[in-house]
């Protein structure tokens, strides 16, 4: 360690006479804590000695690489030792304080995936449904962090996951957000909230590393056009489905065509949890998973009640039909803990039937209400999703005259603007009351009493 004038005839003198068995300092004049390393091999390096801001002049000096000699002029590295010196001196403590510790923390700052994972188990985890967290981390896993194989494999080359959070900029999820959008426009969307809210969350943290000081990468992000996806049952389309139920319980549906020489023969038969699941779904406007999730001890058929310990909107009373009644008491008797009995079903660990995917692609494919779609007298019908049937029993409550806090109630809303959506969807209902009113107007335009 030697102090000398840093000058560039006197820099490669010094890089030309480096032969020596270890690396020495040479630190400047004229800049103190300035100076130059050198190695045996001839490689140097830039670096400034300090002493951070928090500790004062008791703390113990550090030592920071600026940059490689050759790749940066000896008056670069100069200002930028001044700099740095500058920006310690001035800084607020914690802030810009410590430049080695800064360095330290980007290196050890978490990925995009590890703040979302951590503002998942800190935040959603303790606050949210489980549902909501599930949906939540299924946007991590199939969009943003995707991995080569399966959970514990390493992530897709390229995937945005594993871009350091601090590093992650606003080009960054613009080009993945319309990525993810040209197949998936909502995903596209819930997936930027997701990321925008782990960034919120993670903001308090900075300090360690988690996100960025500057402005929320996410913000500003405009989403995709989101169009309504309400579809309303035709008169028909209830007494096809219906059928379809009656058909599937009983005779089976018929298969494909199939050219496979160990092909089955025999109709595809539908178990009848399954069936009944979806004839309460009719009967009662609930969402699958209140019904999936049903267990007896939930169901009291004397006072004909659902009590529903834990809807999408919290603690649920659904009133039962005459007709529901009678699917429930038709699934008894019964040890099992849920009313749809699941691959667990009658086990000491019995858990709620995953989903309906299976039967339901099945059951609207025979009813003409499948994946392509029906093309009737009204033109082309977009497929019948199950969550249409939710749909559909309140826009036939309306339809019947309900009045709209009434439907409110029968669905289980908190609020009554939840429930205006369904108003729009009875176009039959509509013109009969313009019908009616445009006729008492026209009247009195008349000179004539209503």
């Amino acid at each position: 360690m030697a102090t000398v004038k840093l000058t560039r005839p006197g820099l490669k003198a010094l890089l030309k006479n480096a032969r020596r068995s270890r690396p020495m300092i040479y630190f400047d004049e004229e800049t103190p804590g300035f100076g130059v390393r050198i190695f045996p091999t001839g490689a140097a390096s830039f670096v400034l000695e300090y002493r951070p801001r928090d500790g004062g002049r008791d703390a113990a000096k550090k030592r920071i690489k600026i940059g490689a000699v050759g790749e940066m002029t000896l008056e670069a590295a100069r200002q930028a030792a001044i700099d740095m010196k500058a920006a310690i001196r001035l800084a607020k403590p914690g802030e810009g304080a410590d430049p080695m510790e800064e360095r330290q923390g980007a290196r050890r700052a978490a990925t995009l995936e590890e703040l979302i994972q951590a503002y998942l188990d800190e935040h959603v985890k303790p606050k949210r449904k489980a549902s909501t967290l599930e949906l939540y981390e299924g946007y991590l896993r199939n969009h943003i962090a995707v991995r080569q194989d399966g959970p514990e494999s390493p992530l897709k080359p390229g995937s945005l996951g594993g871009k350091k959070a601090i590093a992650v900029t606003h080009e960054m999820l613009s080009d993945f957000h319309l990525a993810v959008g040209e197949e998936h426009p909502r995903t596209a969307n819930a997936c930027i909230t997701l990321v925008a809210s782990a960034y919120t969350w993670g903001a308090p943290k900075k300090k360690a590393g988690l996100t960025p000081t500057s402005p929320n990468p996410a913000k500003g992000i405009e989403r995709f056009e989101e169009r309504g996806r309400e579809r309303l049952f035709a008169d028909d389309e209830w007494e096809r489905l219906a059928d379809t139920l009656a058909l599937a319980e009983t005779d089976g549906l018929p298969r494909a065509p199939s050219d496979k020489k160990n092909a089955p023969k025999s109709n595809l038969m539908i178990d009848k949890h399954a069936v009944a699941c979806v004839r309460l779904l009719m009967l009662t406007g609930c969402r699958l998973r209140e019904i999936l999730n049903l267990q007896w001890a939930h169901v009291d058929l004397e006072r004909r009640t659902l009590n529903l310990p834990d809807s999408k909107t919290g603690k649920k009373i659904v009133g039962l039909s005459d007709a529901a009644i009678e699917i429930l008491r038709g699934l008894q008797p019964t040890n099992y803990r849920f009313v749809i009995a699941g691959e667990t079903a009658g086990q000491e660990d019995e858990r709620p039937r995953a989903d309906l995917h299976r039967p339901w692609s099945r059951i609207i494919t025979h009813a003409g209400l499948g994946a392509l779609g029906v093309k009737g007298e009204e033109g082309y019908r977009a497929p019948l999703r199950i969550h249409d049937i939710r749909h559909a029993y309140a826009s036939n409550a309306i339809a019947n005259g309900m009045e709209l806090i009434r439907v409110s109630k029968l669905l289980g809303h908190k609020d009554l603007r939840t429930t205006q959506k369904y108003a729009h969807l009875h176009a039959t209902t509509l013109i009969a009351d313009a019908n009616v009113n445009s006729a008492s107007i026209k009247a009195k335009m008349a000179g004539k009493r209503a």
